[in-house]
Order: C-alpha cells, then sequence, then structure tokens
C-alpha cells in the first residue's frame, strides 16, 4: 500500500524493498538511496535497532519510520538517529501525501543554489511547521514556493524563450512538474506563453519572461 502511496510522486522512485532487517541493509548497500521508509517491527530485529550502523554507513540517508509501535522509547530513539518523520498506523493517505511532500520541499531546497542565510534556514527547518497551522503563502494546491522561486530564477539568468522541458532539466525536474509551474506563472502574467513551430513543422509551447 504505501509503495503504491509513493509511486504517485513523480519525484519518487522506489529502488528496492525488504522484508526485514538484513534485506534492508542489502538494499542500503546496493541503492544508496535518498530516502528510507522503515518499520519498527519486522522479523529479525526491530527497525529501530537498525538506526545505529545505518547512521554509521549511510549518514545521509533520510528516514521517516511507519509503524504500529507506539512506545515512547522507540520515538525518542527515532529523534536521537535524525528521523525525519514518525507515522504512527494505521495512516491515511492524506497524511502519508504531506509528511512525503514535506520531505520532498526540503530537499528541494537544500539541492538548491540559493544563498545560505536566515530566510534560507528559517525556510530549511520552519517549513512544515507552517504548512501544517496553515500558513502557506496562498499557493494552490501542487504549487510550492521553493520550486516556484528555482523556476523564476530561470528566467532571470535567461531572457530567451524556453520549453517546459528544458525548464525542467534547469531545475532537476520532470516536464510535467515544469509545464504545471510554467502554467501557474503565466495565469499571474508573470511569464507568457507562445506556439511556435520548429524545423519539422511540430508545434512547441514556449514560455518568455514578461519584461
Amino acid at each position: 500500500m504505501h509503495e503504491k502511496f509513493l509511486n504517485m510522486f513523480e519525484e519518487i522512485e522506489v529502488v528496492g524493498k525488504a522484508l526485514n532487517g538484513e534485506q534492508t541493509l542489502q538494499v542500503l548497500e546496493k541503492e544508496n538511496p535518498d530516502f528510507l521508509l522503515l518499520d519498527v517491527y519486522m522479523p529479525d530485529m526491530l527497525g529501530s535497532d537498525l538506526l545505529p550502523a545505518i547512521r554509521e554507513k549511510y549518514p545521509k540517508v533520510s528516514i521517516i519510520m511507519i509503524t504500529a509501535a507506539t512506545d515512547k522509547e522507540f520515538l525518542e530513539k527515532a529523534l536521537n538517529y535524525g528521523v525525519e518523520n514518525y507515522l504512527i498506523k494505521p495512516v491515511n493517505k492524506e497524511r502519508f501525501d504531506d509528511v512525503i511532500q514535506e520531505y520532498i520541499k526540503k530537499r528541494t531546497l537544500l539541492s538548491s543554489t540559493q544563498e545560505i542565510n536566515q530566510n534560507y534556514v528559517d525556510l530549511l527547518f520552519r517549513h512544515g511547521k507552517a504548512e501544517r497551522e496553515g500558513k502557506s503563502p496562498g499557493l494552490p494546491k501542487g504549487i510550492d514556493e521553493i520550486t516556484l522561486g528555482k523556476v523564476k530564477a530561470v528566467f532571470q539568468a535567461r531572457k530567451d524563450g524556453l520549453s517546459a522541458e528544458e525548464v525542467g532539466k534547469e531545475i532537476g525536474a520532470s516536464r510535467i512538474t515544469a509545464r504545471r509551474y510554467l502554467e501557474y506563472l503565466s495565469s499571474k502574467q508573470e511569464v507568457k506563453a507562445e506556439v511556435v513551430y520548429g524545423i519539422v513543422g511540430r508545434p512547441e509551447r514556449k514560455y518568455y519572461p514578461v519584461l
């Protein structure tokens, strides 16, 4: 079920699944993933007991625990080993999606070339909290300020027309994601869209900054 939920995010590719702790370490060794969804109760060991080994060998992997375990000691151990979030089963899809989207936004911010200043740090540490408290900047569903800022930055650097595919490559996202943001900016009249024809006559939608 959780794999199905994850596959709905175009930013995420499921590269491996593990049935126990030993397989979890094998997947980490083979695939070196950015993100691990980890249970506590596994057939051969507790997921919480894996945390020291994971942090020693794979310090950069982001971990979200999703488990039926409600013992406080598990939660404290998760916090001590830098777990991103802790979800108690059964988890509804809306809550699951919120946590994954928060992780994606944080990773996008960390991979950006934005100057590190107090505003950057506040976004990094407070973004999820502000969103849960309803303090979003009024953006529609599917649009977040971090990715939006990256798209705007592309047009600040380049004044020529760009396709959704070209913008996607610039920001490290898919063409579909880039087009969603471009259409939003077009609706706000911050970019203008025009249909142009290539050498073979195939129409292509290009976006230009509004000067």
